[in-house]
């Protein structure tokens, strides 16, 4: 049995409402009631609008880029008005409101890309000129470093919406994260890219819960979630990331996975179109994550020089 919790009150989980968002509010909830022996009745699913979700008519580097999927909610964390709030870590900015901190992260689900068409299998089978949809621009600057003939279009929503748009012969591909999909119980759709040939986002397939520094109670409730392995990964990939001043307003990409004893870093940079691409292998010891992760953006930023990132 895990430790006792004041159960006077519930524990309030913010979220965002999209379906994906959902499950894995609901995989916390269920992972909190495995460990702690806690019933359903203990929790509320918090459901939070966040500016990102509200405006759909424009690609996220024009409105403000990643906080716009977070900022609300931990305005309501900070209120008070829930307790933690479960994130997809690739939404996350570099850096946190004063007084909030990331104390958990669940076990890393796929982190790879998939490939989403109703009529192709992959990439090279595209013809010469065809539509791809996307509202990344790391997706975006990958494709077309490999085919720069494909026209690409913004697409935003949720998986249900971009599906749609697919159906409706908007684009005739798109691309969506197998952690997402998996999560979903839609992994039939997915046609999963190697990550030698897409690089993820950094800390796709991670959910992160962010919680109150100084909230002791729901610290020792989350502690027996935290997954060593996968802090690990993303004490690289973060640190990769702000060394770069990383927004979405920026094509980066990097992957940290366990090499034997060494931790081993795959990271890159590109212009929104494609054009040139900075990429880099980096590994240490485990306990060195977050130097080289540091180190490595550093690398990669000298070298693409002045101007690259703007």
């Amino acid at each position: 049995m895990g430790i006792q919790y004041n159960t006077s009150r519930l524990l309030k989980i913010g979220t965002r409402g999209s379906p994906l968002a959902l499950a894995q509010a609901h995989e916390t909830r269920d992972r909190l009631m495995a460990a702690h022996g806690m019933a359903a009745a203990q929790f509320e699913i918090v459901v939070i609008k966040t500016t990102g979700d509200a405006v759909q008519d424009r690609s996220l580097s024009e409105i403000g880029g990643k906080g716009l999927f977070t900022k609300e909610i931990e305005e309501a964390l900070l209120d008070g008005s829930i307790d933690i709030a479960v994130h997809s870590m690739k939404d996350m900015p570099t850096f946190l409101p004063d007084g909030l901190a990331l104390s958990t992260y669940l076990p890393r689900e796929d982190m790879r890309d998939a490939f989403i068409s109703r009529r192709f299998a992959g990439i090279a089978e595209l013809p010469m000129g065809a539509v791809v949809g996307t509202s990344s621009l790391r997706r975006r600057a990958q494709l077309l470093a490999r085919r720069p003939d494909l026209r690409v279009v913004e697409f935003r929503g949720n998986v249900q919406t971009r599906l749609r748009k697919l159906d409706e012969g908007v684009a005739e591909a798109t691309f969506l994260a197998c952690a997402g999909l998996n999560r979903l119980g839609m992994a039939e759709i997915a046609k999963p890219i190697d990550a030698r040939d897409m690089l993820p986002a950094v800390a796709q397939g991670a959910i992160g819960i962010e919680q109150r520094i100084g909230d002791d109670p729901v610290f020792r409730l989350l502690a027996l979630l935290d997954h060593g392995e996968t802090r690990l990964q993303l004490a690289a990939e973060r640190a990769f990331l702000a060394a770069l001043d990383g927004s979405c307003r920026t094509p980066i990409a990097a992957l940290a996975q366990r090499v034997g004893d060494r931790l081993q870093l795959h990271g890159e940079i590109l212009r929104p179109d494609g054009s040139i691409r900075h990429a880099g292998v980096w590994d240490c010891a485990p306990d060195e994550a977050a130097a080289m992760g540091a180190a490595a953006g550093q690398e990669l930023k000298q070298r693409a020089g002045p101007g690259f990132l703007d």
